[in-house]
């Protein structure tokens, strides 16, 4: 559950109500990913199991939800980096699933400036919110990677979400595969190259 989410439900509320709340959370990230973030409430509710009015109650502006859902899910996907560190073969491993998960997430994002035009300092703030959790989380792979060998030490993180970030604006209107074919050519860009071994694959083992 969001920070905004949990502040919104608080303690003193039921446990009926807090599950409502998340399912209006969870049917929302579904609905907005099909249909966009302009996808009528009645969607998100039916999505829910859940009557109009609840949603209402819990999100009497569209403003308030969009940026429930977008917390939750930049949680998400900041907590899965030292997870798929620790579970993956490699750092490399690790940055390449990471990576499909950042590109999931932002694919399910066109027209949330629009939406959030009327509010910028809300966008401003989800914006911010979204560096804060995701940089260090990117970060934390890139440092991974270079202290064993695997990618060249001059990518900081937030250059390279912006690139991936660009790599998905370009390719909206196309297939998800050709997207994540696209990031992966960046990402063989971060391999670390040498003298000896030229132009390695990325997530090949580094040279010994």
């Amino acid at each position: 559950m969001s920070r905004v989410q949990t502040e919104r439900v608080g303690p003193g509320r039921r446990a009926d109500a807090v599950r409502n709340a998340q399912a209006v959370v969870d049917a929302a990230a579904a609905v907005f990913a099909e249909e966009g973030v302009d996808a009528p409430i009645r969607r998100i509710a039916a999505r829910a199991g859940v009557g109009m009015a609840t949603v209402l109650r819990h999100y009497p502006d569209r403003q308030a939800l969009i940026a429930d859902v977008y917390r939750s899910q930049v949680e998400s996907c900041a907590a899965a980096a030292p997870s798929l560190l620790e579970s993956a073969s490699s750092p490399a491993e690790a940055l390449k699933a990471w990576a499909g998960l950042f590109v999931e997430f932002l694919s399910t994002k066109h027209g949330l400036a629009t939406v959030m035009s009327a509010d910028p300092d809300g966008f401003g703030a989800l914006h911010a919110y979204f560096l804060a959790r995701l940089v260090p989380a990117g970060q934390l792979l890139l440092d991974a990677g270079v202290a064993q060998g695997f990618f060249r030490e001059d990518v900081p993180a937030a250059l390279m979400l912006r690139a991936i970030g660009n790599l998905c604006v370009t390719s909206r209107h196309d297939a998800a595969g050709e997207t994540l074919a696209m990031v992966g050519v960046f990402l063989d860009g971060l391999a670390r190259r040498s003298s000896a071994a030229g132009n390695r694959e990325f997530g090949a083992a580094p040279a010994s």
